[in-house]
């Protein structure tokens, strides 16, 4: 205890023991500000070598702060201070030659003015699991294409047969069970269905933080953000990678079980009146894709036109 006393007594004279207790709290407000985590990760992905900058002699990967508060035209304080979780709210100009610094994507650059300004246009995520009887009816028209309607952390809240049979089977899960991310992280027949999971894992993680951040779910996602990096290393790690992107349209390749691989081409749709639901559906890229999804669909409806009639009890 006294060598510790004397250790800190000499670190306090000489200057050290404030710098190291300054460090310490500027990590810590990194770690806690999520803008400041995004910015620093944003900054760490660039070449200097794309900007004229040499190299070597850099400790750390990526431009230096004083390299970006400089092509943003703003006070190296001021964006150190952004890093740290330190100095308030930054204004909307401020973000914006940031991101023109970074060259961000639209998507990198929507996902920096959510984070930054809190929340875009005064959205409020109102949580609602039900779906209208008419958006089922749609999904059920959809058919052979594979359907759903997700929330914006995920939860999936409707789908028709093609899903259930081709994708999952929603309908035989727990509410709980039914979050696609929870899924593909610790569900292993549907990680094994992936044509490329690590690959359809990075995206999912870096779509999932844009859709919740864009529909104001920062509160919501908190829970099952904190179970998957708890009871996953590799969404703890892609988490931390702060990486965003857009779910708008693409291509979906799987391994079925039964019907082999599958592609099929995606695309996602807001539904109006609700900004916390998208529609995904999921469109055979191939007559032979669809032919194997038509005959799985067939045998399904020829099971239920055999199975017995129940008779009401009198």
């Amino acid at each position: 205890m006294e060598t510790h006393v004397g250790l800190r007594s000499i670190l306090i004279k000489s200057g050290l023991y404030r710098g190291m207790m300054t460090n310490r709290m500027s990590a810590s407000a990194s770690r806690d500000s999520p803008l400041g985590a995004y910015l620093k990760g944003l900054r760490a992905k660039l070449d200097p070598a794309m900007y004229g900058l040499p190299r070597e002699r850099r400790r750390t990967p990526g431009l230096r702060r004083e390299e970006v508060a400089r092509r943003a035209n703003i006070s190296l304080a001021w964006y150190t201070g952004l890093e740290q979780g330190r100095g308030g709210a930054p204004s909307a100009d401020v973000l914006d030659r940031i991101a023109h610094a970074l060259v961000l994507t639209n998507v990198e650059r929507e996902h920096l003015f959510l984070i930054g300004l809190r929340r875009l246009f005064g959205v409020r995520y109102q949580k609602n699991e039900s779906v209208s009887p008419w958006l089922q009816r749609v999904l059920d028209r959809l058919e052979p294409c594979p359907a759903f309607v997700r929330t914006a952390i995920w939860d999936v809240v409707a789908w028709n047969r093609p899903t259930a049979l081709v994708l999952t089977d929603y309908g035989s899960r727990p509410p709980i069970e039914r979050n696609i991310l929870r899924s593909l992280f610790l569900d292993p027949r549907v990680r094994a269905a992936q044509h490329d999971w690590p690959s359809v894992a990075r995206f999912g993680v870096g779509a999932f933080r844009g859709d919740a951040s864009r529909a104001g779910a920062a509160a919501e996602m908190e829970p099952l953000v904190d179970e998957l990096c708890r009871l996953s290393p590799e969404f703890r790690a892609l988490w931390r990678d702060n990486e965003v992107w857009s779910f708008g349209d693409g291509v979906k390749r799987l391994r079925h079980p039964t019907l082999g691989p599958l592609t099929f081409e995606y695309s996602a749709f807001a539904v109006d009146g609700r900004p916390d639901l998208r529609m995904v559906v999921f469109n055979p890229a191939t007559p032979a894709d669809t032919d194997k999804i038509s005959s799985i669909l067939g045998e399904a409806v020829a099971v239920e036109r055999q199975a017995p009639i129940r008779q009401p009890r009198i």
